[in-house]
């Protein structure tokens, strides 16, 4: 593949309906990963290797914190000891040698100014937040490939003044650049500061509870009236996107591929590649303006496997590269771009039956011209294709595994369609549905039932 060596990207900005992210005048579709630690504890050529198979999976997005904590000072939730000193030239030079080969890769870096529980515990304050502010603010205006991103697993009214405060002077430096805010699990940054005119736009944590974990008495609970959503990540975007003022909403930390179920106790079973996938589709077909996947050896940057890690870490972050579940989002990422996305709609409406609760949940996206289904369970359901009735649609089923297209037909003059997927061996049988509108003038025939076919 060949390698980018400087940055063609114009800048990113919002569409005209406030849901999602252009790119001059393309559509962008985020697709992230989170790499909590890289800056803190890879070396050039570990970065080089990580940002350059991330690129080659398709992501444009990289996910990582520039400050997780100090040198000597306790700052609760610490993913790892052996960090960089982030009070040392050396380790800023380090930062600006990876934006820049970012940069050189096409891929945006989406920067997190520091952890929240350094925010959280007072170590950086509003007076001392407002001086590293400005020291981002002007070493950094011009790079063209930063999303500044604040928070970092942390409730916004922890600290409202002092993220408030970051958030106007980061702007004022640039303010093309889009700003967003990674909050606390279970919670979207809408809660605290959807309103702000620095926020471009929202991000919340799914997070990683079953339906069943919504109080486990951990540190992480959230003991707040906010509403629990438990898997459900499809219903964040619905409530970001029910607001009077419309901004682009992502999951930015849904549950990590290769983590426990609940976060802590590796006694209990852990993510997998199906569940990473139901939640980027889930969340992308309610209208999100992207995703970001995480796994949980690559967070924290697992180097050794003979020693105990952060979560229950099973593996080295060079063998969860290669996880089946990174490699798959970039089938969403392609399926969305193939349409005119910018202007589509959640379309849950058009099921005539079959849409159940939780995993039985038929995630349906519409538009002018397309159709897609994704079906958790591969259970059967109904669609009303009334509105589509005078278009010729070809009909696949997409296997979110590989990105295989398995064709179906071609569907017109139907006021109503069954699906019917196939049933997998293995553990997982998550299928989408996908029916575009034929483009080419080719003449369709009837079968001998009236239906109309495609000339194939």
């Amino acid at each position: 593949m060949q390698m980018e060596t400087a940055w063609r990207r114009k800048p990113l900005t919002i569409s005209e309906n406030g849901k999602y992210f252009m790119e001059g005048d393309q559509p962008f579709f985020w697709l992230g990963d989170t790499a909590w630690l890289m800056l803190q504890k890879l070396d050039k050529e570990e970065v080089y290797t990580y940002l350059r198979n991330r690129k080659e999976l398709g992501y444009n997005v990289i996910q990582t914190v520039l400050i997780h904590s100090f040198k000597g000072r306790k700052v609760m939730g610490s993913l790892a000891l052996g960090l960089k000193d982030v009070e040392k030239g050396e380790y800023w030079e380090f930062c600006d040698w990876a934006f820049k080969t970012a940069q050189d890769m096409g891929l945006y870096m989406g920067v997190l100014p520091a952890w929240g529980s350094v925010v959280k515990e007072g170590i950086l304050n509003l007076e001392n937040m407002e001086k590293y502010a400005h020291f981002l603010g002007e070493r950094y205006r011009d790079n063209p490939n930063l999303i500044w991103i604040l928070g970092g697993d942390v409730r916004g009214d922890a600290a409202p003044e002092v993220y408030r405060k970051e958030g106007e002077i980061l702007k004022s430096y640039n303010p093309q650049r889009l700003i967003g805010f990674h909050p606390f699990g279970r919670t979207s940054s809408s809660l605290w500061f959807h309103n702000e005119s620095w926020l471009d736009f929202n991000m919340f944590q799914s997070g990683h509870r079953r339906y069943d974990q919504a109080q486990l008495g951990e540190w992480d609970d959230n003991k707040a009236k906010e509403e629990f959503f438990g898997e459900d990540s499809w219903k964040y975007v619905e409530r970001d996107l029910g607001y009077s003022q419309i901004k682009p909403t992502l999951d930015g930390e849904p549950s990590y591929e290769g983590i426990p179920q609940g976060l802590h106790n590796p006694h209990n079973p852990y993510w997998e590649e199906w569940d990473a996938r139901r939640y980027a589709y889930w969340s992308v077909f309610a209208g999100a303006a992207g995703h970001t996947y995480g796994n949980n050896a690559i967070m924290q940057f697992h180097h050794q496997p003979d020693q105990a890690g952060a979560y229950g870490v099973r593996e080295t972050w060079q063998k969860a590269l290669h996880y089946p579940g990174a490699g798959q989002m970039r089938y969403l990422k392609e399926l969305m771009m193939s349409v005119d996305f910018i202007h589509g709609r959640p379309a849950d409406s058009m099921l005539l039956f079959g849409q159940k609760e939780r995993y039985h949940r038929i995630a349906v996206f519409a538009g002018e011209d397309y159709i897609f289904c994704y079906d958790y369970m591969g259970d059967e359901f109904a669609l009303d294709l009334t509105e589509y009735m005078d278009k010729a649609m070809e009909a696949w089923w997409l296997n979110p595994q590989c990105g295989a297209y398995s064709y179906i037909g071609c569907l017109k003059g139907r006021e109503k369609w069954l699906a019917s997927p196939l049933r997998r061996k293995d553990r997982s049988n998550d299928w989408v549905l996908v029916l575009k509108e034929k483009k080419s003038s080719e003449p369709l025939r009837r079968d001998d039932k009236g239906d109309y076919l495609c000339q194939i």
